[in-house]
């Protein structure tokens, strides 16, 4: 019997750096079809400064015409929505719809300065706060480990201090954690090890990836973290976005539709079937040639 996966598709990681501005009717149609098409997870907005990432500048209007939109019986996904401080916090847990918060914590010193310009201590203490509110108010939270798989900034690191930064998760009770491959330059074999070593440490917790990667080797990199126990994967159709950090253009997103390949080869099943993406897969295409100058990988 195939074992199931879940799969987290992730517009607002493809959105989020696009040069031109998606209309918000655009982006709650866009997720409306997402749900049509059987995706049950979906990392939706954001609640980040509009000086710093205009494209999600509109979050609360796109979730409010997104439910507006669905047709009468078909119930709402789980959306996720990304905050960086207590201020966007604040924001999404007043929007309706939006059920789980997300928090990349960094393990750079580096890349968490340029990303959210905070110390450890400052971040940590963020997300004890982000656990707290969250469970107050029912919600989901989801912590994303950035630079899990290494980084280019000749920094320390090591599995180990993946393993340090989970033991702390889930000492503060922290559920749902996502190690992510930031700057796509992690190899299947550092894959298998990472999440290896880290999911003998986090009974509990509900552990998954969100990688980055150029396209010849990113299905190797699903199978190397699915064989080590992940049933968790985060994607994106086409795999537009990624890590503006990254340093190469063809570093982007996983796309959703090689984690189906994958899966599906592994005997996995993630409850979405190829064969109702046309749609959503065309908007994709379209969305990207209206919005963006980046070539579409494959």
């Amino acid at each position: 019997m195939a074992e199931p996966v879940k799969l987290i598709e992730c517009p607002r990681d493809a959105w989020q750096g696009l040069q031109e501005t998606i209309p918000a009717a655009c982006k709650a149609e866009y997720l409306r079809e997402l749900v049509l098409a059987g995706f049950r997870h979906i990392d939706a907005v954001s609640f980040v400064s509009p000086k710093h990432v205009k494209q999600m500048a509109d979050s609360e209007e796109v979730m409010q015409r997104f439910l507006s939109s669905l047709p009468a019986g078909v119930e709402p996904p789980e959306v996720i929505g990304i905050v960086v401080n207590e201020k966007g916090l604040e924001r999404a847990l007043r929007t309706e719809g939006v059920s789980t918060v997300g928090y990349p914590y960094s393990i750079s010193a580096y890349f968490r300065r340029a990303n959210a310009n905070m110390t450890r201590a400052e971040s940590r203490t963020l997300v004890e706060t982000l656990h707290k509110a969250t469970k107050a108010a029912n919600k989901g939270l989801v912590v994303y480990i950035s630079m899990a798989f290494g980084n280019p900034y000749d920094e320390p690191w090591g599995p180990e201090i993946v393993e340090e930064t989970l033991e702390w998760l889930k000492d503060i009770r922290v559920k749902t954690v996502s190690l992510a491959d930031t700057a796509g330059n992690a190899t299947p074999e550092i894959v298998a090890e990472v999440f290896k070593r880290a999911s003998s440490c986090v009974a509990g917790i509900e552990l998954g990836v969100h990688l980055h990667s150029r396209l010849e080797s990113a299905r190797a990199k699903i199978l190397a973290a699915y064989q080590t126990g992940c049933r968790r994967f985060d994607g994106a159709l086409t795999g537009l976005g990624g890590c503006p950090f990254a340093g190469d253009e063809l570093v982007g997103n996983i796309r959703t539709e090689d984690i189906l390949a994958a899966i599906e080869k592994a005997d996995g099943d993630t409850g979405i079937e190829p064969s109702k993406l046309d749609k959503v897969l065309a908007m994709t295409h379209e969305i990207r040639s209206t919005y963006a100058h980046a070539p579409i990988a494959g």
